[in-house]
């Protein structure tokens, strides 16, 4: 009795925790910061999955965890990229820095032995999140300045021990998804569209005719993961976790901010027109984020040194366009429907991480992640200015009777990249991406009761 009146305080005070800081997500469409161990190891916890992170990672493995444990944490995350952009149209290069930024998404972890064969658990954590951001008047910026993605996955498991040596788990997971999105779109193209002569559009060199945008929307969408652990030999195990698509369907609104015609240098045909288009309206759109599978296998070939291989593969391919419902078009008697073409690639990131009990108690970690770029060259953009990743990770780990300390730092290394123009039609101006990275700090606190 006492041991479930002190899981049912951590679970609410954990939660209490976490819906409060959620504001401080983001950085990165695909969030596997999952715990600072699993941070220093590369993600590398899929076959171990042997503290209470597992819940992240591969949740069949919490049967591996006597008693009720309890772990929370943080991972702040501060990315860097510089963006060289040629406009079209008086070919002037100009060199925009992303803005600094500091991103915190948090992660908690409550287990419960209720037996020799079932566990429960609860997981708390951000698998999604995205933060881009440039100066407002950057070149780039009809296309995007503003991007953040925001999510927050309740996953309550189930975890039966079928013998020994196997395990398997499955749970619910309720997702909450917020979305901002801000850019400037060129009133010029009422001007192109009425025969104006002369007209540029989307040239970044003149804002008279720049009209801000801001999307705001969210929405709670439900999927599920179904999870296996296999201790194959002693000294080898086997891990498989898989998580579904979940589909989101946000209700938000659109806010626009503009000149008044009678600031502007139209043609008085078109003064109505520029007053009746680009009012506040509600807006809704869908998206379905992709399914994971997690693999990994875990060795321990000596005393004191453990090591795990993996890879998760993520099928980004189910984000095929980002379109947006405006219920009053943008302009009178035009579609009110504004779509995307995204048709991203399906991808692997593959992970490798060693572990050292040094001392009784003091355990030390290094990882490497390469991780691939689900964008295609031909539909990259603003939102994600990214390309593939190198990772490198480390951090110690310490331990104080039922309390346990992990750290951890990562260099992410992004690969540069060039972008074809597509300045008229999206924004996109001919760019190069370079001295993408970002240093991200982890930190999680364990107790087992």
């Amino acid at each position: 009795m006492r041991g479930r009146s002190c899981f049912s305080v951590v679970v609410w005070g954990a939660l209490f925790m976490l819906l409060a800081a959620q504001s401080a997500f983001g950085a990165g469409f695909g969030l596997y910061e999952g715990s600072a161990r699993g941070n220093a190891l590369g993600g590398a916890m899929v076959g171990r999955a042997d503290d209470p992170s597992a819940l992240f990672f591969n949740p069949a493995g919490i049967t591996q965890l006597p008693g009720i444990q309890f772990m929370a944490g943080a991972t702040a995350i501060l990315p860097s990229m510089d963006v060289t952009t040629t406009n079209m149209y008086d070919g002037r290069t100009i060199t925009t820095s992303s803005e600094d930024n500091v991103w915190v998404p948090p992660h908690l972890y409550a287990t419960y032995q209720y037996s020799d064969r079932v566990w429960f658990g609860l997981g708390v954590f951000s698998p999604f999140g995205l933060g881009t951001e440039f100066d407002s008047s950057w070149p780039g910026r009809y296309n995007n300045y503003n991007a953040v993605i925001q999510t927050l996955t309740v996953n309550p498991n189930v975890a039966l021990k079928l013998n020994d040596r196997l395990s398997i788990a499955a749970g619910l997971e309720l997702m909450w998804f917020d979305l901002k999105l801000e850019n400037f779109i060129d009133g010029n193209v009422l001007l192109a569209r009425a025969g104006v002569p002369g007209v540029k559009v989307n040239d970044p060199s003149t804002n008279l005719f720049d009209i801000d945008q801001t999307l705001k929307g969210d929405s709670y969408g439900y999927g599920f993961n179904l999870a296996v652990h296999y201790r194959l030999l002693d000294w080898v195990s086997l891990g498989l976790s898989y998580r579904s698509q979940v589909k989101q369907h946000l209700e938000g609104d659109a806010k626009f901010d503009k000149k008044p015609s009678s600031a502007l240098p139209l043609p008085p045909p078109l003064a109505p027109i520029w007053d009746a288009s680009f009012q506040n309206t509600d807006v809704s759109g869908s998206v379905i984020l992709p399914d994971m599978l997690f693999m990994g296998v875990a060795f321990r070939p000596i005393e004191r040194w453990s090591f795990e291989v993996g890879a998760v593969w993520n099928r980004w391919s189910t984000y095929d366009a980002l379109t947006i419902v405006y219920d009053d078009p943008l302009v009178p008697g035009t579609s009110p429907v504004v779509s995307r073409i995204k048709d991203w690639n399906d991808t692997w990131r593959i992970q490798f991480g060693v572990e050292y009990n040094a001392l009784p108690w003091l355990d030390l970690r290094a990882g490497y992640v390469y991780d691939q770029e689900p964008v295609t060259d031909e539909h990259v953009d603003y939102l994600v200015p990214a390309n593939d990743r190198h990772l490198f990770n480390f951090g110690p780990g310490f331990k104080f009777g039922p309390w346990s300390l992990d750290l951890s730092y990562t260099y992410i290394y992004i690969t540069d990249r060039d972008v074809a123009e597509r300045q008229i039609s999206e924004g996109i101006l001919a760019s190069e991406y370079r001295n993408g990275n970002a240093h991200l700090f982890g930190a999680s606190i364990g107790y087992k009761f």
